[in-house]
């Protein structure tokens, strides 16, 4: 059905919109807050983002409280929209490149970990809202 994909689409957009928006913002308050030193405002997203897709993917998948139709907007669009993982790489390399070793793996690292984490904790709470 053309109509339901189409749908499915501006879904997706409008929520990569937000997503975009949210990541901007996110940033220009990191950068002001903790400097340029390092890429803050890309960890602190990717964490976030991290944390949420697992939450919302737990409930939506367990639960009718979340519609696949908001699953879609808040998953494929609005936490594809706000995660960064590109930008990650380009800066991590960017770090390596330079031959700043330390910050390149600190943020590797710092990264992955804390992505991991914050998708456990995102499980987590998934399932503590959901009750399964």
């Amino acid at each position: 059905m053309p109509g339901a994909t189409v749908q499915r689409l501006l879904l997706v957009c409008l929520g990569s919109a937000l997503g975009g928006g949210a990541r901007y913002l996110v940033s220009q308050g990191a950068l002001k807050l903790l400097g340029s030193g390092f890429p803050y405002g890309t960890l602190i997203v990717n964490v976030t983002g991290c944390f949420l897709i697992g939450l919302i993917m737990h409930v939506g998948l367990t639960t009718s409280a979340i519609s696949p139709a908001a699953r879609l907007f808040l998953t494929t669009g609005v936490m594809g929209g706000l995660t960064t993982y590109s930008t990650f790489n380009y800066e991590t390399l960017g770090f390596l490149m330079d031959s700043e070793w330390r910050a390149g793996l600190a943020n590797f690292f710092a990264t992955v970990l804390l992505c991991c984490g914050a998708g456990l904790a995102g499980l987590a709470a998934g399932r503590a809202v959901a009750g399964t």
